[in-house]
């Protein structure tokens, strides 16, 4: 398809409507017939999901917020070329933010950890699982997603210089905005991290309290 004018308005709408896809707030509501908003932490991410709905539906909701941030590059790919860098890592951050911000859910989304790492398999697959083993790594030491989830992003820029883009500005750029849009959606989980008050895989997270914890 040819990088046209046309493309070039709908891509990013297209990117912020799959990134915008509800995923959490529909399994709560399809598996288990509640608002996961209103459940534990107020997350709609899998983790939240695992302690209130399930297993299946928590992987479910990984996989297709993974898929969300992936088909937002692939779709750019498609429309305006493989080459097109910049509109390929403009699509993954439109992508990351109708997850954050969709409309469907009045602006109030997820912490883009799954999306953002779709976007990278998208993007840099080598980085993508990079990040994607640091979480593990600290997950499988700690037991606590949200340390995890901030230890990685924390660490992307420096596996996107270490994978040879430390002289692209556009890929550097997508590395710091992800890290600090990762860390500033964590704020409420590293303030009960440093009050040693957060919760691990297995435990119950805490009952939202103020607007921060009711934006996972």
């Amino acid at each position: 398809m040819s990088n046209s004018i046309s493309n070039q308005f709908l891509l990013p709408l297209l990117a912020y409507l799959l990134g915008s896809i509800p995923s959490g707030y529909l399994a709560g509501r399809w598996f288990a017939g509640i608002d996961i908003r209103l459940q534990g932490s107020g997350s709609t991410g899998a983790t939240n999901v695992l302690r209130h709905v399930g297993k299946s539906a928590a992987l479910l909701v990984f996989l297709v917020d993974v898929f969300k941030g992936t088909a937002a590059v692939l779709l750019a790919k498609q429309m305006m070329g493989s080459n097109a860098h910049t509109w390929l890592v403009a699509a993954g951050v439109l992508a990351l933010a109708g997850h954050i911000w969709p409309i469907w859910l009045k602006g109030k989304g997820g912490k883009a950890v799954a999306t953002g790492l779709g976007m990278l398999l998208g993007l840099v697959p080598s980085v993508g699982f990079a990040c994607f083993g640091i979480f593990l790594l600290v997950l499988s030491c700690s037991r606590i997603v949200s340390l995890s989830s901030v230890i990685a992003a924390l660490g992307l820029p420096l596996l996107l210089w270490a994978a040879g883009y430390g002289n692209t500005p556009t890929y550097m750029g997508l590395g710091f905005l992800t890290a600090a849009m990762v860390i500033w959606r964590h704020r409420s989980n590293i303030k009960r991290l440093l009050a040693g008050t957060e919760p691990c895989i297995g435990s119950r997270a805490p009952t939202p309290t103020d607007d921060s914890a009711l934006q996972p």
